[in-house]
């Protein structure tokens, strides 16, 4: 077994092995006493490993209980997050009974922000049944819903007491889902370099699972260790998020977030490129391995519904947005920007 630390306001482990999901209940019963265990699961992930994650923490005397959301970006909603809510107040679940976050990053964005918030704070633990959860959104406490305006616009940080990984989960994963979690580990990949990079760079995200997840985690927990709340070294991590938010909010959360991710990566190295920040080799390069992942570079969203729908990102501060833009692989930089200036970005 794989065991990552992660150092924050509440300190955890990433657990990571395959078949853990079988153990979940005893792995759980060490750090909280058993008591209610409130899965929440979306409606494609609970078929498939919501009763072997009920039977697991049963053995281990948890008394469970389930909450299964509608699935896709609305589940992240006011409506959705106060049925949660009011599922748990009605099942009288107390501070000393836990919610267990069964499913990608959609789930673990509402479970988290329901723990954070009901009796102003239960636990929670994660198990992440996408590979986009699995490398970046299931670790680091980053919590939210989206509101009309925008995306993660509610939302806190709060981590979960663990977070269980178990790679067998993956191979049920669609392609079109597989594909976005691969936009997250080449955004890994551009900002760390080193051994992880050249896995991205050479095709081999799939056949190196286990290791390349791991290696996004130990990323991400150094990182989060540093700054777990999003106010210097933490922006790194959202490169290509920007630009991909935008394009998320225009299509109505039609196209998947590691989609956008993937969309805004492509168009931050190339005005990169043009404003002499790096090389156009650097540009190509990671345009190069995005297709590689068969991930889009292109949009059809026009500026000016990219600049509309950029202006209730929650990274903005100050009126200028931060974006982080690569210098040369394994560096990347923090530009704030005017959001009157965005346009020549975009």
């Amino acid at each position: 077994m794989i065991s990552i630390p992660v150092s924050a306001s509440t300190d955890y482990n990433v657990l990571i092995e395959r078949g853990l999901i079988a153990r979940v209940g005893e792995e759980t019963a060490k750090l909280t006493k058993p008591a209610k265990a409130v899965i929440v699961s979306g409606p494609n992930t609970y078929p498939l490993y919501g009763e072997a994650v009920t039977e697991t923490l049963k053995s281990a005397g948890f008394e469970v209980l389930h909450f299964i959301h509608q699935g896709g970006e609305p589940a992240k909603s006011l409506e959705t997050y106060g049925k949660l809510l009011n599922f748990l107040c009605d099942s009288h679940v107390s501070r000393s009974d836990i919610l267990v976050a069964l499913g990608g990053g959609v789930t673990g964005d509402l479970a988290g922000f329901a723990a954070a918030t009901y009796l102003r704070g239960i636990s929670f633990v994660q198990i992440p049944t996408t590979l986009l959860a699995a490398v970046d959104s299931s670790v680091g406490g980053k919590t939210a819903i989206n509101l009309n305006s925008g995306k993660n616009q509610a939302g806190c940080f709060y981590q979960p007491i663990a977070v269980f990984c178990d790679p067998d989960t993956l191979k049920t994963l669609p392609d079109a889902d597989y594909r976005c979690g691969c936009a997250e580990i080449v955004k890994y990949g551009v900002l760390a370099g080193g051994e992880l990079f050249d896995t991205v760079f050479s095709g081999g995200i799939k056949q190196n699972e286990e290791a390349v997840i791991a290696s996004c985690v130990r990323i991400k927990s150094r990182i989060v260790n540093e700054d777990e709340f999003d106010r210097g070294t933490r922006m790194l991590l959202n490169l290509g998020h920007s630009i991909g938010h935008a394009v998320e909010k225009c299509s109505g959360y039609a196209v998947h977030h590691g989609d956008a991710v993937a969309v805004g990566m492509a168009m931050i190295v190339r005005a990169a490129a043009d404003k002499g920040f790096c090389s156009e080799s650097l540009r190509d390069i990671i345009i190069d391995i995005l297709k590689k992942y068969d991930l889009p570079t292109e949009t059809s969203f026009t500026t000016d519904e990219l600049l509309e729908a950029s202006k209730a990102d929650k990274k903005i501060s100050g009126g200028k947005m931060h974006l982080i833009v690569p210098e040369k692989i394994g560096s990347c930089r923090i530009e704030s920007v005017d959001i009157d200036a965005l346009r020549d970005w975009l």
